[in-house]
């Protein structure tokens, strides 16, 4: 399940890319995918072990395409282990709305960047987040969990200040929104609930299936409860 749009953000061959805050690694395969060489980077080693299995398993099944690389690095946001203008694009996916110096990641994200280069920067969208905090104290108080709600204005002032251009926005998932409000008002750990194990199946099929019926929902969806904001920013030249 991809939040960046890759038509907006393209990357392929000869391509340096740093999925910052990667997570299970679902952007950084993709990359890998389009040829492009990724770095995976998140703080949690145990993560990154699953992130460089799933890199091998590709190679093995014949998915990299000639010439392409990949690798996990693991270490803190706001200290990054790398050159300053090292990657041509940065993603940034549902990671700042976890840091509480949210200015630092950004200067960080700048210095690594080519002059020139582009970065994807996705936060939780203002409504439906701040609803789920509404329902449930839990789903932002838990360790590790968000510590801010962003408006796009705010967003895109943070980073116009750091020295970014700011570029378009879209939104996205909005069949996941009532998912995660249906799991805040019967408790955001109770993944027993009958309705929330049926809406979770829902959006499983639709993973796997991508049926033209929740294609055109979710497309209806996005602008008015997509549950991410996706904004795209260059580093001047």
């Amino acid at each position: 399940m991809l939040t960046v749009d890759f038509g907006r953000l393209p990357v392929g061959p000869g391509t340096r890319v740093l999925d910052l805050g990667c997570g299970g690694g679902r952007h950084a395969f993709e990359v890998l995918r389009r040829g492009a060489d990724v770095v995976a980077f998140d703080m949690d080693a145990e993560e990154l072990e699953g992130v460089a299995s799933m890199f091998a398993a590709m190679d093995k099944a014949g998915e990299v395409p000639p010439g392409a690389t990949a690798e996990t690095v693991t270490g803190d946001a706001l200290k990054m282990p790398f050159e300053d203008a090292s990657f041509d694009r940065v993603i940034a996916a549902e990671v700042l709305e976890h840091i509480p110096d949210d200015m630092a990641a950004m200067r960080e994200i700048f210095r690594v960047l080519k002059p020139g280069g582009r970065a994807a920067i996705t936060v939780p969208s203002f409504l439906p987040e701040r609803i789920c905090w509404a329902l449930d104290e839990a789903y932002h108080t838990a360790p590790g969990g968000h510590v801010r709600i962003y408006t796009l204005a705010e967003l895109s002032a943070k980073l116009k200040s750091i020295g970014m251009e700011i570029g378009p926005h879209h939104h996205a998932h909005g069949l996941h929104a009532p998912y995660w409000w249906i799991k805040c008002a019967v408790g955001v750990n109770n993944d027993d609930h009958p309705l929330a194990k049926a809406y979770h199946e829902i959006l499983v099929w639709d993973i796997m299936k991508r049926p033209a019926a929740t294609r055109i929902a979710e497309a209806v969806l996005n602008p008015l409860i997509g549950k991410s904001v996706v904004l795209y920013v260059r580093k001047p030249a």
